[in-house]
């Protein structure tokens, strides 16, 4: 595992922002790992030591943390740290789901067309 020095290099959390702060930490984690700047295998920084950077509470962090790892896209090992998970793992359980789902669509007569229509209608619920 490699340790990103630079995380979140510049980047801080807008405090002005309607948008939580621990929302913000997640969304720009998704970025940066989506854009391949967090490769998969990088340990991200100790939640204390993130929040005192950030000049956040730790629990904003840690709660930005549980959710990434929720979706997959980072594992936390108790002290050996948080790491960015690799795509494959990341989509793992989304492309069970999918196949479920389309189980599901197939067996109750939809078309594919209308199974990506209910798709696309739920995935903008907010």
């Amino acid at each position: 595992m490699r340790t990103v020095r630079e995380f979140p290099g510049q980047w801080r959390p807008n405090q002005a922002s309607s948008v939580a702060l621990f929302e913000q930490l997640r969304l720009q984690v998704i970025h940066l790992v989506d854009s391949g700047e967090l490769a998969p295998g990088t340990r991200l920084p100790a939640v204390r030591a993130l929040a005192e950077t950030l000049d956040v509470a730790p629990h904003t962090v840690a709660r930005a943390y549980k959710e990434l790892e929720a979706a997959g896209v980072v594992a936390t090992h108790g002290r050996n740290g948080t790491v960015v998970c690799a795509l494959d793992d990341r989509l793992g359980g989304l492309a069970a789901a999918a196949a479920a789902y389309a189980v599901a669509a197939k067996s109750q007569g939809a078309s594919f067309a209308e199974a990506v229509k209910l798709l696309a209608a739920a995935y903008d619920v907010p």
